[in-house]
């Protein structure tokens, strides 16, 4: 029997999912068959060690549903057995963190991009393990808001790290994969790609590829790819041994294999015509958002965006990210606050993130995103109360059960 307090949480959830908008850019949507597999009977099994090689016995089938992922995520892209895969990271920055302590000493200089800049917390920021541990050096962007590789050169060729890091969190223009990995070799480091936001795009083939230009390539498979909360660490070898080392006994003892099931379907579907559709509807939806917000006057970083997410720059609307987060809550439709170039705290930033694959996944076009800036020009700017309008959208819409247009 259910605690009744627990039902009643879960029901008012599933129903604020459904009356509501999400615009973050890290939520999505995963299908009904991959949510089963979170509540299977893999739930409960403990299998500490690596297919092959456990500390339990009884692990014939989670031996078979973590190779089967592996075999996936290579299908998926487009990769030979040079690669090694490691499913069980529980979340990207373990997964990140376990890459660099394979690759590196406690100590020793890794680079990745500024917060305010786009990049992540397991990039090397002070706050995070990864600043701490490792000594940390940080690239931005130019005046125009675009990645400054230029810059990230010198910084390269005057620390020589051991790492370099590439992919963002805030970004949304195209990363130039193949300069980073060739700065990285000019130096002799190792170029690991973080690219969770940016795997569905990658997948699909609707963002140029890191693989031929890394080492060390790492996701997480719940964003743009509409998974389950997990990872995944892709290691050149002869790297894979140091990878699995690093996450177990390294960080983790034993895998969530309900969420490896979920992974490996995850993956199935991204092999599907279908999922390619969806990844440049993603787009689509991102780019017609974009321009409808700058039609109403709303100022843009870079002016727009290549991928599935975008950045308003409050300043000359003369509103904190905080207050736009809380505006449009109220009026049903989430989105986060942000560190936009020039931001000095990340609690109290001038930005505001908008992403599309929750309402893509939702069945939402053209139309839809139009209409959105629209309902997001008159709750932040005319002072509007929308809410009624969003939550008819929603109705239109639902989250739960699941719609699956794609």
């Amino acid at each position: 029997m259910q605690a009744t307090q627990i039902k009643k949480i879960v029901t008012a959830e599933k129903q604020r999912q459904n009356e509501t908008l999400s615009l973050i850019a890290s939520e999505n949507i995963p299908s009904d068959e991959t949510l089963a597999l979170l509540s299977s009977a893999f739930e409960t099994k403990y299998a500490e060690g690596y297919p092959g090689k456990r500390y339990y016995p009884g692990n014939k089938w989670s031996d078979e549903i973590e190779l089967l992922a592996q075999r996936y995520a290579r299908q998926v892209f487009n990769l030979d057995a040079s690669w090694a895969v490691n499913v069980q990271p529980h979340s990207g920055s373990p997964a990140n963190l376990a890459s660099y302590l394979a690759l590196a000493k406690p100590g020793e200089t890794i680079i990745g991009m500024e917060l305010s800049a786009g990049g992540h917390l397991t990039h090397g920021q002070a706050v995070s393990f990864t600043g701490k541990i490792f000594k940390s050096v940080l690239y931005g962007l130019d005046q125009s808001g675009r990645l400054d590789y230029e810059a990230l050169e010198k910084l390269a060729k005057k620390h020589r790290p051991k790492i370099i890091i590439s992919g963002t969190t805030s970004y949304p223009r195209v990363i130039d994969f193949a300069r980073i990995g060739k700065i990285a070799r000019a130096v002799q480091s190792y170029h690991v790609a973080d690219i969770s936001h940016l795997a569905g795009l990658v997948a699909a083939g609707i963002h140029p590829t890191p693989f031929p230009h890394a080492d060390v390539v790492t996701t997480t498979t719940h964003k743009t790819l509409g998974g389950p909360r997990g990872a995944i660490i892709f290691a050149r070898e002869p790297l894979g041994l140091a990878v699995n080392k690093a996450v177990f006994p390294g960080l983790q003892g034993g895998p969530h294999l309900n969420t490896i099931a979920g992974i490996a379907q995850t993956l199935f579907e991204a092999t599907r015509p279908k999922f390619k559709i969806y990844a440049k509807q993603v787009i689509k939806n991102a780019s017609t958002l974009a321009a409808s917000l700058r039609a109403k006057g709303f100022k843009l970083i870079t002016d727009g965006t290549d991928n599935h997410l975008m950045l308003i720059n409050l300043n000359p609307r003369e509103l904190t990210g905080e207050a736009a987060e809380k505006i449009l809550e109220k009026n049903n439709i989430i989105a986060n606050r942000n560190s936009i170039p020039g931001d000095t705290s990340p609690l109290h930033p001038s930005g505001l993130r908008l992403g599309t694959p929750s309402a893509t996944r939702r069945g939402m076009r053209e139309k839809e995103m139009i209409l959105l800036a629209e309902l997001i020009e008159q709750c932040l700017i005319k002072n509007k109360n929308v809410a009624a309008k969003v939550k008819i959208l929603c109705q239109k819409f639902p989250a739960w059960p699941s719609p699956k247009k794609f």
